[in-house]
């Protein structure tokens, strides 16, 4: 199962229980699920379809609490390669149809369909229902990925209306997602790791949220090792370059006016460092007659690699 599922199924076991939230949860799941079919005598029906049959359930079973109403549930089965069935609940009753309809705002006291569909502005004022709202949006039409490869949660919606009024639902629990349009949807969209975090805290997948939060921990354990071993290993290969170049240096000066030109404590130091290439600064001015520390011994040095280069110069000269 992936991570995305494991979630889904976690968050499908969620039961609110206040009506409220009841209705919340179920306003969208029709929103990004379901669709509104009228007859020719006016007459309403709801139908919600899906390929997840978790969504399908979590809508069934919130309708009886919620609105004591009867549905039916059926199955298709696909013949085409990798498809999944389809599921479908269906409430026929225009009764019951138009009694839904009015809780979620979706149609005046008159029975008229509004104009602006937004579903949730009316029934999200507490903050319990924006959590119920958005954990069935993330239901309905959301996914996240394996936290093992890269952070990423999204919910794609039909309409960017409904993609702006779920982002601020959202960022109203001080997260940051975001809308970008893909084909003919809107996706509201979250990639920060503790962000997702968050999110998943706000819909109360708390399972969930420990297993990623143990995947970041051990992420960023694995980071932080890697960050440290590419530094000792830059710095280690520029302590070998410098080294290299002091070497050479010393060979220059020994093969033209020779180390005894030198004074004693270069003299000194340039010895140590001949016969012990491979030393760090600090233990090489251990080796000194009156040992230096690592600053004594790098300007020693220093001063080494200045006279090689002044005796090329003259050379060039």
């Amino acid at each position: 199962m992936s991570f995305s599922s494991e979630v889904k199924d976690e968050l499908s076991r969620q039961f609110p229980g206040a009506r409220h939230c009841q209705i919340s949860e179920l306003a969208a799941l029709f929103s990004l699920c379901g669709s509104i079919m009228i007859s020719v005598d006016n007459s309403y029906a709801l139908k919600v379809v899906t390929e997840n049959v978790i969504v399908a359930r979590k809508f069934y079973k919130l309708l009886k609490p919620a609105f004591d109403v009867e549905a039916e549930i059926t199955i298709t089965s696909s013949n085409r390669l990798n498809k999944s069935n389809a599921y479908t609940v269906i409430i026929r009753k225009n009764e019951s149809a138009l009694r839904i309809l009015q809780a979620f705002r979706i149609v005046d006291s008159n029975g008229e369909i509004l104009d602006e569909v937004k579903i949730g502005s009316l029934i999200t004022q507490q903050t319990c229902c924006k959590r119920a709202f958005i954990r069935g949006a993330f239901l309905a039409a959301g996914s996240i990925s394996d936290p093992n490869k890269f952070y990423h949660l999204e919910i794609v919606c039909d309409t960017k209306n409904k993609a702006l009024q779920l982002r601020d639902m959202i960022n109203s629990f001080a997260l940051d997602s975001k809308v970008v349009p893909r084909k003919k949807n809107f996706v509201v969209y979250i990639k920060e790791g503790t962000q997702i975090v968050e999110m998943l805290n706000v819909m109360e997948a708390h399972v969930a949220l420990m297993n990623l939060e143990n995947v970041r921990i051990l992420k960023e354990m694995r980071n932080s090792v890697n960050r440290r071993v590419n530094c000792e290993t830059a710095n280690s290969n520029k302590t070998v370059v410098a080294a290299v170049k002091q070497i050479k240096d010393i060979e220059y000066i020994r093969d033209t006016v020779g180390l005894e030109s030198l004074n004693e404590g270069l003299a000194e130091a340039a010895r140590a460092r001949l016969e012990y290439p491979d030393v760090p600064l600090k233990d090489l001015g251990t080796l000194l007659s009156v040992p230096v520390g690592k600053s004594g011994v790098n300007h020693r040095l220093k001063k080494i690699s200045e006279i090689a280069e002044s005796l090329r110069g003259n050379k060039e000269e």
